[in-house]
């Protein structure tokens, strides 16, 4: 018996508990690490915070809402009902005029809910809202990034404009420039940020922009310590580092949920807005689906490659069937390549569509299928692929019923010393062709040698 295969000694018992412990402690870090991502993509990147926004006003219970609050701004800023009056009042006697000015503006503020409900649909006065949305985040990270005068200029807030919709809502009332000379500076203006909330802001941004960092190097770091570890069963720890990733993205979407369910219920004071809130919140956290999505794939491709290097018949029938094929360079980086061209043109996670977490992405892929390539070197040294069809149909062919073994004969020693000799050749054959270094070889040397008849 191998030393790797010997049972562990108390030293290795309690390597054992540490690297459980690490795994588990990065496996926090990686939860933490999701929400850090989105909550720094979302807030701080102005593209992802303008898409945000533009799929917002593109979601019809969300126009709908917005919709009705430029209309009762508009109506609260300016008296529609009496230039309603002074309109009439041209044509019709004063006495008829007031009669008909109050039911007219009641009908022309449904009108124009409508009107504009369907505008907003439109694409300029969507490039206005995405415009409008861009200035707006520009200025806040100005600000909280030490932006100096903007705070003093702009009165200490950072504010959304939606005046130049609020304008369009005016022109499509039917009253001309009266309205529009009415309006007041500020109308349609949310509030964002006010200077009393500056400090706390920028500490903040500043957390945002280092914590993710933080938590992914962590996380990355100690489940690598951990695998290290787990001497003699690094399968098995890394198979519990893949469950770590599953875990973390699983709960991250139930946490998205309940939180999703308590937000809605707090900002939908009305049945009539549920909708538009809940939309809100669904396009607001689709970044962290990405986030949590993606590390439940990283742990499912993780548990999947402890699994085909496990001892389980399935396994086994997979490397053998493999092993002819990945003992050809050509064939295998070459599978490879294909592999790695079709996920970054497919971009399944956000680390596919950036440089620098693509290559690392890659590196790991191209580190697993040189493990995999030595491991079937190894197991399987004359696996040939014209065997692998034939083996391959038996194999399903014979899924849920086993066949009898034929016993082995029995062999003396000196077909012992031959079988020895016989893999004392195919190890140099696979010293010759670069499959096995020096240590490797060295160490499956001694084990032939060391074994008794």
């Amino acid at each position: 018996m191998s030393a790797e295969e010997a049972p562990p000694s108390p030293p290795s018992r309690a390597r054992r508990r540490i690297a459980l412990v690490l795994i588990v402690v990065a496996t926090v870090c990686g939860l933490l690490a999701i929400f850090a991502l989105w909550a720094n993509r979302q807030l701080l990147n102005t593209d992802n915070w303008t898409d945000t926004s533009s799929e917002l006003l593109e979601n019809d219970a969300i126009r709908s809402q917005i919709a009705d609050f430029l209309v009762a701004d508009l109506y609260a800023n300016v008296d529609v009902q009496a230039e309603l009056e002074k309109g009439f009042a041209q044509v019709v006697r004063p006495a008829a005029a007031s009669a008909l000015a109050g039911p007219a503006a009641s009908g022309l503020r449904t009108f124009a809910e409508q009107r504009l409900d369907n505008l907003l649909g439109r694409p300029l006065p969507q490039r206005a809202w995405e415009q409008a949305n861009r200035r707006a985040h520009a200025r806040f990270l100005d600000i909280v990034e030490g932006g100096g005068d903007v705070v003093s200029t702009s009165g200490g807030e950072v504010t959304l404009d939606l005046k130049s919709l609020l304008g369009q809502t005016q022109s499509n009332l039917g009253v001309g420039g009266r309205v529009q000379g009415r309006l007041p500076e500020g109308a349609a203006d949310i509030v964002i940020l006010r200077s009393d909330q500056l400090e706390l802001a920028q500490d903040l941004v500043k957390v945002l922009k280092a914590l993710p960092i933080v938590l992914l190097v962590l996380c990355i770091g100690l489940f690598a310590l951990a695998v290290y570890l787990a001497r003699g069963w690094r399968r098995e720890a890394l198979r519990a580092v893949g469950i770590g990733f599953l875990f973390a993205g699983a709960v991250a979407l139930v946490a998205r949920m309940l939180a999703g369910n308590a937000v809605v219920d707090a900002l939908a004071t009305t049945e009539a807005v549920r909708p538009a809130a809940e939309a809100a919140w669904s396009i607001g956290t689709s970044l962290l689906v990405q986030a949590a999505t993606a590390t439940l794939i990283y742990g499912a491709v993780i548990v999947i490659a402890a699994w085909v290097a496990g001892p389980t018949s399935w396994a086994v029938a997979t490397r053998r069937n493999l092993a002819p094929y990945l003992r050809e360079p050509r064939i295998a980086w070459s599978a490879f390549g294909v592999v790695v061209l079709a996920l970054v043109a497919w971009g399944p996670t956000p680390a596919f569509r950036q440089v620098i977490g693509a290559l690392i992405l890659i590196g790991l892929l191209a580190l697993g299928l040189e493990m995999l390539r030595r491991q079937t070197a190894r197991e399987f040294p004359d696996a040939r692929r014209e065997d692998s069809f034939p083996r391959l149909r038996e194999w399903a062919g014979g899924i849920g019923r086993r066949r009898p073994r034929a016993p082995a004969p029995a062999a003396g020693p000196p077909a012992v010393a031959d079988a020895r000799l016989d893999r004392l050749e195919r190890l140099g054959r696979l010293r010759e062709e670069g499959l096995l270094d020096a240590a490797e070889f060295q160490q499956e040397k001694t084990k032939v040698l060391a074994e008794v008849p």
